[in-house]
């Protein structure tokens, strides 16, 4: 004999089973791996190497952010990392000496986001907002101490804008595959000061695009 389930019944296991949007006062928690990749350019470094510009790697590290909900389509992130960077010469003497310095860069970043499909089965979103960046723990290379003798390396903090753009994709009620990528607006002046060559200063655009993927929780 066939069980004949109440409509009610079959709506709520439904509801149970599919994955809830966010609603206001929600707080989205992402754990993301990611990839900083700076679109550097530099000027001279100077006045002992004209012409000659810095180059900036790429790093991967895991990122932590938060975004609070104000409705079903509007959010506030807060973007929590730290990735550290090697500065090399790309040409001339600077380039024969190769790396020159290394730092930590902790870039917190607030952005206002706009959620495009909070329903649907994929939810992007765009946002902008602004970037406070911060360098420390600046340390010249071994290299550039070989070459110039003992120097000490300073890069002056940044404010710039931050852009957004991402999508989750439900997984469960309350989990959720993320997948993001930022352009954020780093701006600093490295200052070198050398035992055989005085101060030297060079401005760097570091500019980078950050491509995060990862998982999150809404709470």
């Amino acid at each position: 004999m066939k069980r004949i389930w109440p409509l009610g019944l079959i709506a709520a296991a439904a509801m149970a089973a599919a994955p809830a949007h966010a609603e206001q006062g929600d707080l989205l928690v992402r754990l993301r791996g990611i990839v900083v990749a700076p679109n550097e350019s530099s000027g001279s470094i100077g006045p002992s190497f004209p012409g000659e510009k810095v180059k900036v790697n790429d790093a991967v590290m895991p990122e932590l952010d938060f975004t609070y909900m104000f409705t079903k389509h509007v959010g506030a992130e807060l973007i929590l990392a730290t990735t550290k960077h090697h500065v090399s010469g790309r040409s001339g003497t600077t380039g024969s000496i190769g790396r020159l310095a290394s730092s930590w860069v902790l870039p917190p970043t607030l952005t206002l986001q706009y959620h495009i499909l909070p329903d649907g089965p994929i939810r992007p979103y765009v946002g902008a907002g602004v970037n406070y960046t911060i360098f420390y723990s600046e340390k010249a290379s071994g290299a550039l101490e070989d070459a110039v003798g003992k120097s000490k390396v300073g890069l002056k903090d940044s404010v710039g804008y931050a852009l957004q753009a991402g999508v989750d994709v439900p997984v469960g009620k309350r989990t959720f595959v993320n997948f993001d990528v930022k352009y954020i607006d780093i701006r600093t002046k490295a200052t070198i000061d050398t035992a055989a060559l005085g101060t030297e200063r060079v401005r760097v655009h570091l500019d980078p695009l950050v491509f995060g993927m990862g998982f999150g929780m809404r709470f």
